[in-house]
């Protein structure tokens, strides 16, 4: 087989252009693992997933996950975008309003609420731990955080599978209007074994999210992601530690990727047992073949 079916999809979204694109190719079996990450370098996308049938029959679908240089043991809206074309191909079906995808970080559940355009899928991620808290005075830090003035909560290290620098901003306004100071942040990276830095602002008021979010990534690029489901996760447990959570109930709404001509909305939920569920809506774009020999 060299035609496999094509979905990109904008994830997080509530119209396309809003969120963070991904591309899913269906029907994957066959393909190598230089074929996969030579088509993900192709599509030029944060990710490219690649799915298959489950190998464990708990499992609705199988997944692999590659940015354009390497494979990715988990993400977040890679897993979200792929559940809704999994959905919409008819390739598998909520049992009691639950997906479990197959993958490297092991099955994962996914929450499916509605139907059609309204639809939110959730996935739960993994656990998050702290692995370090710090100082914004800290040298490490210093400069990378130069541009945020510091909110109530001290920068932390979370390892969510990914790690990420967290670090509270005084107020959204500030957020918003940093400046990057991006060799800082690639060196705090290389140095940390980290993704980078995620920061966040309480929101300002008289709007429908909680916490405005950027995700800063110094590994491997520097680039500013525009919707990253991950980021979120880690920064929800973090919040969960620090009995700081916005919201009610453990739910809360997060806005990125205004800096960077995006507009995502996340749903994040922490439940009674103190897993963290990151998700939202998702547009599908373009549908096709993809024809790969």
């Amino acid at each position: 087989m060299t035609s496999r079916r094509f979905v990109q999809v904008d994830v997080f979204a509530d119209r396309p252009g809003a969120g963070n694109p991904l591309a899913v190719v269906l029907d994957a079996e066959g393909l190598t693992d230089d074929a996969m990450q030579a088509i993900a370098r192709w599509t030029r996308l944060p990710e490219t997933t690649f799915v298959f049938p489950a190998s464990s029959e708990a499992a609705s679908y199988r997944i692999r996950m590659f940015s354009p240089r390497r494979e990715v043991p988990f993400a977040g809206h890679p897993s979200v975008g792929t559940a809704h074309v999994v959905l919409d191909a008819g390739l598998a079906h909520p049992r009691d309003g639950v997906l479990v995808q197959e993958g490297i970080a092991g099955c994962l559940p996914l929450a499916v609420v509605g139907e059609g355009a309204a639809r939110t899928i959730a996935v739960r991620t993994p656990r998050a731990r702290i692995v370090e808290v710090a100082s914004s005075e800290d040298p490490r830090l210093r400069t990378a955080l130069a541009s945020l003035p510091p909110g109530a909560l001290p920068p932390a290290l979370m390892d969510g599978g990914r790690r990420w620098w967290l670090a509270e901003v005084a107020d959204e306004s500030s957020l918003r209007a940093a400046t990057p100071q991006w060799d800082a942040i690639a060196a705090l990276a290389e140095a940390t074994g980290s993704m980078g830095v995620c920061a966040f602002a309480r929101s300002a008021g008289g709007s429908d999210y909680d916490l405005a979010v950027r995700a800063f990534v110094g590994a491997t690029a520097c680039f500013e992601d525009a919707a990253s489901g991950a980021a979120n996760a880690t920064l929800a447990a973090w919040l969960a530690a620090r009995d700081a959570l916005p919201g009610q109930d453990g739910g809360y709404r997060v806005s990125q990727g205004r800096e960077v001509g995006h507009d995502a909305m996340l749903e994040l939920r922490v439940d009674a047992d103190g897993e963290v569920w990151s998700g939202g809506r998702v547009q599908s774009v373009v549908r096709g073949m993809i024809d790969w020999r």
